[in-house]
């Protein structure tokens, strides 16, 4: 497989296509905190927090739990999380409840899971 096989060879510029795209285009400001985002959930250890808290609301000790780390390491992961809108929490009593902020998050999260087993399974075939 050539490295140019996927290159475009012509010099035509699809003026309508690129006039829609660009009347399209959101501020810069979104995209950096599009790949703010995604960096954010990029973690792996944060990854692993975000699994567990699709499948249950948690406080920090059962997290630390299923996960097998410390507290203090999942309540610093917890608080970047919690910075950047992905986590909320709510207090009952001494305990504080962690889950996902909102079903965008959920979606997001489901949808990657979703998106690489499907490859990985068009990958066995």
């Amino acid at each position: 497989m050539s490295n140019n096989e996927f290159m475009c060879d012509c010099n035509i510029i699809h003026e309508e296509v690129v006039k829609d795209t660009l009347n399209k285009m959101p501020q810069p400001e979104l995209f950096d905190k599009i790949a703010e985002f995604f960096k954010i959930i990029g973690d792996p250890t944060r990854t692993k927090i975000l699994f567990a808290l699709d499948q249950n609301e948690m406080c920090v000790c059962d997290i630390a739990n299923v996960l097998g780390m410390t507290k203090s390491s999942i309540s610093h992961q917890l608080a970047t999380l919690r910075k950047s809108g992905i986590v909320k929490c709510r207090r009952e009593g001494k305990e504080i409840y962690y889950t996902l902020d909102d079903e965008h998050v959920k979606q997001v999260f489901e949808i990657g899971i979703e998106h690489i087993e499907h490859k990985e399974q068009e990958e066995k075939q």
